[in-house]
């Protein structure tokens, strides 16, 4: 199986990253992805992509920090962001761009980022993975018709297989469009908690069961949203086991049927082999 989406970047992992990261492998896991979510963590991504042969970096600026490039964050100001991401997107470890988006969840310690910085964010960013011929690695939260309509005006930019939406929420129309376009769907340890999570009207397992096992992938966003019955825990990259053995049941396939299409479907999305 593949983690295509972690935060091995971030400090929860300061004090034992290669232990986790061994774990992962030792488990089976074919290749891990860090995503960054700032210029620090993107950078760091890239670092520790270069520690391990299947291990690799996406990297971009969140829409929830996209307002803070220019004041003191994670330790740096980055006041020409774009031009410092560019740099570190022409690393050979890099095979993405992300998290992008829009994020309209109200978050206690940050609200929302105004809107428009985010949009103005989402489409340098875009433009920046066109110029560098990179697929997206798209966030989405309580966004998803503006994130549409951003896509579809940009469309002319995007790759021929675009990228791929990480821990996919949102509605059965939303779903149609972004599959329409090309885009893969990524799913997380979220997919097995049970109910609705908080503003979404369609159940995450629903949305797996409406995607073609074809263009389905494999996230854990570690050290979040750890899947059942680990949760409460800290996630971590080995336990993408757990949520492929969950979607494969789901999908009324065997798990060696759905490793193998996700698999594959990493490498046509990010012209990697594993």
């Amino acid at each position: 199986m593949i983690d295509v989406h972690c935060h091995l970047n971030l400090h929860a992992f300061d004090e034992d990253f290669d232990e986790v990261a061994k774990r992962a492998f030792e488990s089976g896991i074919k290749a891990i992805v860090n995503t960054g979510t700032s210029i620090p963590s993107s950078r760091r991504a890239v670092e520790l992509a270069h520690k391990y042969e299947n291990m690799y970096a996406i990297v971009g600026v969140h829409p929830h920090h996209a307002d803070k490039t220019d004041i003191e964050f994670e330790g740096e100001i980055s006041e020409d962001w774009l031009a410092e991401l560019e740099e570190i997107a022409k690393d050979p470890k890099v095979i993405g761009i992300g998290e992008i988006g829009l994020d309209y969840y109200l978050y206690k310690s940050n609200g929302v980022v105004d809107k428009n910085v985010q949009r103005e964010a989402f489409i340098s960013q875009i433009k920046l993975a066109h110029k560098l011929g990179l697929p997206l690695q798209i966030h989405n939260r309580h966004a998803g018709e503006d994130l549409v309509s951003v896509l579809k005006e940009y469309k002319h930019l995007l790759k021929e297989i675009p990228g791929m939406f990480h821990c996919f929420a949102a509605t059965k129309e939303v779903l149609k469009d972004v599959l329409d376009m090309g885009f893969y769907i990524g799913f997380d340890g979220n997919i097995t908690y049970k109910g609705l999570a908080p503003g979404e009207t369609v159940s995450l397992s629903e949305l797996a069961i409406l995607t073609p096992v074809d263009r389905i992938l494999t996230e854990t966003d570690s050290p979040f949203l750890t899947p059942v019955p680990l949760r409460g825990e800290r996630n971590e990259p080995k336990n993408v086991i757990i949520i492929g053995e969950f979607i494969a049941q789901l999908k009324n396939i065997s798990y060696s049927t759905l490793e193998q299409a996700v698999i594959s479907n990493f490498e046509t999305v990010f012209g990697v082999k594993v």
